[in-house]
């Protein structure tokens, strides 16, 4: 989705206001001095771990069998909706996490990439001592659930991709229209942020719901311009994973909103098609932002999917 490199800045208005990885799925980044166990540090009820060679800033949350859910482009944990992670912890062990350079996760000065996005995913679970867990990745993070599944057959158990594409030439970009007002960041703040809930959510939703402020989880943790910029450049640099998409062993569940604007529902049929064991399931109503919409509903489809496939 090389679309996304357009539209840092209009993301990291709203955030502030309201290289290539050797596969590596033990976690260290190929760097085996750099790793350490993790580190049962409280920072505010964040705890940090060591992970090849970056420290990443996490939470857990529940009990039971784990299951990590990867953020999106230039955003942190805190933004996770906090029903969803409370119907996922009545039944599993969730870990949420900040990516590389967002939030309280530290960043080297070297590029990024979504491969080293997959080796920091496994580092965090290696260094926590979880070898076999489920992923839950969301829109970018779906591109890291993506490489983790096919890299580390052996670590992921269930994979779940929300708002998902394969990446490369084969994946469908948005319409010319919404590229045009994802990188418009003309106006005030407010302005900006409504423009990005129009694209979020179908507008006859929005308009039957509170003032945004009043219910969505705005960011408390702060990122760098330039390592937002390094994001929206790895997404840029990935070649997608159309051609090894049956590679993929994980039973999947793909999620998707049928009114998503900004990753068109025909990518998850995409994907269906590609990846051998694989179940579709469109929502409704929903846009990008499904989670923030029924994000009970979105727990128990993922709850049925892990407990029937297994």
């Amino acid at each position: 989705m090389k679309w996304i490199s357009r539209i840092s800045g209009f993301f990291l208005l709203f955030v502030l206001t309201a290289a290539t990885v050797t596969q590596d799925c033990s976690g260290t980044g190929g760097r085996e001095e750099n790793y350490q166990a993790a580190e049962e540090v409280e920072i505010e009820g964040v705890k940090m771990a060591h992970a090849g060679d970056i420290n990443i800033a996490y939470r857990i949350m529940g009990q039971g069998d784990p299951i990590v859910l990867i953020m999106g482009y230039g955003s942190t944990m805190d933004m996770w909706d906090s029903r969803l992670l409370h119907s996922l912890a009545a039944k599993y062990r969730v870990i949420i996490f900040d990516n590389r350079g967002t939030g309280n996760t530290t960043a080297t000065q070297e590029s990024f990439s979504i491969d080293q996005f997959a080796n920091d995913t496994a580092g965090l679970m290696a260094a926590l001592g979880m070898e076999r867990y489920h992923v839950l990745g969301w829109s970018m993070g779906s591109f890291v659930a993506q490489e983790l599944a096919i890299r580390c057959p052996e670590n992921v158990d269930k994979l779940i991709l929300y708002a998902g594409d394969c990446g490369g030439r084969e994946a469908v970009m948005p319409a010319a229209w919404v590229l045009d007002d994802l990188a418009n960041t003309s106006g005030t703040p407010e302005e900006a942020g409504m423009r990005l809930f129009n694209l979020l959510f179908p507008k006859e939703w929005l308009s039957s719901q509170p003032p945004f402020y009043e219910w969505f989880p705005l960011p408390k943790e702060t990122s760098l311009p330039e390592n937002i910029k390094r994001q929206s450049e790895a997404i840029a640099a990935w070649p997608g994973t159309f051609d090894r998409l049956k590679s993929i062993k994980a039973p999947t569940l793909l999620v998707t909103g049928k009114k998503d604007l900004i990753v068109p529902p025909e990518n998850s049929f995409i994907l269906a098609q590609r990846i051998n064991a694989s179940w579709l399931v469109q929502f409704n109503g929903a846009g990008h932002g499904l989670m923030y919409q029924y994000p009970d509903r979105l727990a128990k489809i993922v709850v049925d999917f892990v407990e029937l496939s297994d």
